[in-house]
């Protein structure tokens, strides 16, 4: 599957919806890519959400698409 991550750069900061970023990620569960992030990276998640059909369809349109591997 693959998910949709919202996250802060760093833990320091309060959130701020101006400074969420995304990135897109395979794993077999939300929890899976939860945990991947999490384990590599120092990001705050906010979101993590299961993209399929025409939700995964309009992400791939999008410029900044492409999936990250840790």
């Amino acid at each position: 599957m693959i998910y949709k991550v919202l996250y802060q750069p760093d833990k320091i900061r309060n959130p701020k919806r101006e400074t969420t970023e995304t990135l897109y990620l395979q794993a077999d569960s939300a929890a899976a890519a939860r945990a991947l992030v999490e384990d590599n990276t120092p990001y705050n998640i906010e979101l993590v959400q299961e993209l399929s059909g025409k939700f995964l369809a309009f992400e791939q349109q999008e410029p900044g698409f492409e999936l990250t591997e840790f």
